[in-house]
């Protein structure tokens, strides 16, 4: 397969490479230069990939437990081998800094290797039925088996490790699935589905499909043949889909727009300011639990903010391909007007632009509002760039509130050594998952990971999307001893 920058690369469906249909052009995030052009796939391909996965579903449901392991191992290994590869490919059509794109390859890797794990453990459990008077002998065995065909949608921000995080747990299910990649980063999951083939996944039970929006909701929507679609994106998309997906298991993880509780008791706030600050501007803020909200207990809110200002200005800021980058440009360039457009409504209505927020080409240097009020979108909405806004409490139940005073509920975190407030945040906080001692944005790829309100339903980590990817069944067994 070509993978070179500004070649014609085709999609994947049943072991070969289809170049000849439509193509994309997609281009660099940083200068908007060619990175390659991508055949996209029909409605007919769609409807083609469904029929190979369907017929595909007797083999990979009887692969064995050390086949699935030895692939999903095979796959890990691949990625190791082609860290640089993968690496900057990434950076090419996300823009994401080399730095971090690298960082992407390794939690891949991780996430293959979790999944090996889990493909091993996978079993059942036997049930006593012998429990009352005429049941002697009987006895029974609880698995899991895989539901179906998997329709896998994921975002730009991370090309490999979101994808992998659809697909592995799909291979150690035993499920055949259907990729679908944004738009904006087609070739890192073509390379990664190339890769998967090699290790011996069955050409027939994989599919990388470049699919128009349109098509992408069809194959959702009316093909019940699909039985899970697993979708990372947008909370208005993501919720449409489900709306109109019928029977389907619909698996989501969509938007937020993270909170981080900084209590006066906190010991280190010169460490916990680097780690916000990353936290917040890494790869632009192009993250779902990049930290957007700081509340800060006021006694300790003018030391914090300006130990947060001073950190951001030292984060490298520019071109991707640069080692020192950690702040690159945003994937489009609407991205880029709404960001703009968003922070100067921010000001008008009253907020302070305390640093940042100049525009240079693709990329919006970190800003840093305080004074913000709810109804302001970088308050409200998930501004998915690089801002982020510092404001004071006094009490503590009060940032409880402000935290929950938002339609998302994805991942907060809480920076307190006080074990009462850990409990109350806790039992309070209205999200998935509360990181205390570090920022929302931590994440291990192996833990359970999604959220409450418009941020999603189910959880992605590998042995929460097995389960969702798999349905319990009992065998009865009467008449033996």
């Amino acid at each position: 397969m070509k993978m070179r920058p500004g070649t014609q690369t085709g999609f994947l469906l049943c072991g070969k490479e289809w170049i000849e249909g439509e193509s994309l052009e997609v281009r660099s995030p940083w200068d908007q230069g060619l990175v390659g052009r991508v055949t996209v796939a029909t409605r007919a391909d769609a409807r083609q990939a469904v029929n190979h996965a369907v017929a595909s579903l007797r083999r990979t449901r009887a692969l064995p437990r050390w086949k699935r392991r030895e692939i999903l191992e095979d796959v890990a290994a691949a990625l190791i081998e082609q860290k640089e590869r993968f690496a900057q490919l990434i950076v090419a059509e996300a823009g994401k800094p080399v730095r971090l794109a690298r960082a992407e390859v390794d939690r891949a890797v991780f996430t293959f290797k979790t999944a090996a794990e889990e493909a091993a453990r996978l079993g059942g459990e036997n049930i006593p039925l012998d429990l009352t008077e005429g049941n002697e002998g009987r006895w029974g065995v609880m698995q899991r088996f895989p539901v179906g065909p998997v329709l896998a949608i994921t975002p730009f921000n991370f090309p490999l490790n979101l994808v992998a995080h659809k697909v592995a747990p799909a291979m150690a299910a035993g499920c055949p699935f259907i990729l679908k990649p944004a738009l904006q980063t087609p070739f890192t999951a073509l390379a990664l589905g190339e890769v998967i083939l090699k290790a011996g996944w069955p050409n027939e039970a994989l599919a990388v499909l470049p699919l128009s929006n349109a098509d992408t909701a069809w194959l959702a929507e009316k093909e019940d043949r699909v039985k899970v679609v697993s979708f990372t994106g947008s909370a208005k998309v993501g919720w449409e889909l489900k709306a109109h997906s019928g029977r389907k298991r619909v698996l989501l993880e969509l938007g937020g727009n993270a909170a981080l509780i900084v209590h006066g008791d906190w010991p280190d706030l010169d460490e916990a300011a680097l780690r916000t600050a990353r936290a917040a501007f890494g790869n632009a803020g192009q993250n779902c639990v990049s930290v957007q909200r700081v509340f800060v207990e006021r006694k300790v809110f003018q030391t914090f903010l300006w130990k947060v200002v001073e950190h951001t200005a030292k984060l490298g800021v520019g071109n991707p391909s640069d080692e020192a980058t950690e702040v690159g440009p945003l994937v489009r360039p609407g991205e880029v007007d709404r960001v703009e457009a968003w922070i100067k409504e921010a000001v008008e209505g009253g907020a302070k632009l305390v640093a940042g927020g100049e525009r240079r080409g693709s990329v919006i240097t970190p800003a840093i509002l305080t004074g913000t009020k709810p109804g302001m979108k970088v308050r409200d909405e998930e501004v998915f760039g690089p801002v982020m806004t510092i404001e004071s409490y006094e009490d503590f139940e009060q940032a409880l509130a402000d935290v929950n005073h938002s339609k998302y509920g994805l991942q907060a975190g809480l920076l307190t050594r006080d074990a009462g407030r850990m409990i109350t945040a806790y039992r309070e906080l209205e999200v998935g998952a509360l990181i205390v001692g570090d920022t929302p944005s931590w994440r291990l790829d192996s833990m359970p990971f999604g959220g409450v309100k418009d941020s999603g339903i189910g959880r992605e980590g590998i042995r929460s999307a097995i389960n969702e990817m798999t349905e319990q069944r009992l065998l009865v067994m009467a008449g033996i001893s």
